[in-house]
């Protein structure tokens, strides 16, 4: 059987997709239920970090401890990585080693030549490009909530950044508009841009973008790496910000997501974030149940 990678949405099928969200629905409720799966036994994950992480370290190594398999981080500190060895050989010698490989990273262009020389799956950890396991976890809550997603509107409301990319890739894939509204010079990649055709619409009023949207999704102003921009970031976004107001404008059973770590009072105000539509910590856990389902897929077929 042919590898497959999971570098972005557009890498699985409209249906493997959606197999895929109804696989991780079932997985959280035996999990609930106290039912133990352990389809990838005795099989490892390796997670090259180039970046930080919470979220994104924990649901893989609790993902492959569930599923009884092992996973193993490691970071530029403790690799040859971090030492100058070139990409392509850290893939030839790591893949021959474990049995599929998550890489968070900078630059998408050092996932791909990574996932040129590996002889098993490689996993799209983040990148500056797309984030696209954040977007299974934000799809499985969507559908648990609200049912299927196609023909829904969808508000982006910030950063034309990872999170934003991948968001147009989902507007694809699951079928539904996206209206995204961001600052000039912020905008998102204009290729995937070009690529979704009609079912995005780039516009830089908030509120047109937030009116009667299904869902709003938002995240920090500042991405790592960007620290730097922070002050200027923060000027340039202060009308973007996710509030009462805004939410107001919304469809009257709309959703808020947001991919963490949030800055309350920046990018989302806290009565929204800790309010009764946000499903935040729903998405947070869901990055669990998606990726064991995502690594299922991948290594079981």
């Amino acid at each position: 059987m042919a590898i497959r990678h999971f570098l972005s949405l557009l890498d699985l099928s409209r249906d493997e997709l959606r197999t895929l969200i109804a696989r991780a629905i079932d997985l959280k409720a035996r999990r609930q239920n106290g039912e133990r799966d352990e389809p990838l036994k005795n099989q490892t994950l390796g997670m090259v970090f180039e970046k930080s992480s919470t979220r994104t370290r924990v649901s893989f190594e609790a993902a492959m401890a569930q599923f009884g398999g092992h996973a193993i981080f490691l970071s530029p500190r403790d690799t040859q990585l971090g030492r100058g060895e070139p990409i392509e050989d850290t893939a030839r010698v790591l893949s021959r080693m474990v049995d599929a490989i998550m890489v968070r990273t900078f630059e998408h262009e050092k996932l791909e030549r990574f996932t040129a020389h590996s002889v098993v799956p490689v996993i799209n950890g983040l990148t500056d490009l797309v984030h696209p396991c954040q977007l299974l976890a934000d799809m499985q809550t969507w559908f648990e909530r609200r049912g299927d997603i196609a023909g829904r509107t969808v508000a982006w409301i910030g950063d034309g950044n990872n999170m934003c990319n991948s968001y147009i890739n989902a507007a694809r894939q699951f079928d539904f508009t996206l209206r995204i509204a961001c600052p000039e010079g912020y905008d998102p990649d204009a290729s995937l841009l070009a690529a979704a055709g009609d079912q995005v619409n780039l516009v830089r009023d908030p509120s047109v973008a937030a009116q009667d949207a299904d869902l709003v999704v938002t995240d920090v102003w500042a991405s790592m790496g960007q620290e730097e921009e922070q002050a200027r970031r923060a000027r340039d976004f202060a009308a973007y910000q996710v509030n009462g107001e805004l939410m107001s404008m919304t469809a009257t059973d709309s959703l808020f997501m947001h991919c963490l770590p949030a800055h309350r009072g920046e990018e989302v105000a806290a009565e929204v974030i800790d309010g009764p539509r946000s499903v935040v910590w729903d998405e947070a856990e869901n990055r669990l149940h998606a990726q064991k389902a995502l690594l299922e897929f991948l290594l079981s077929g």
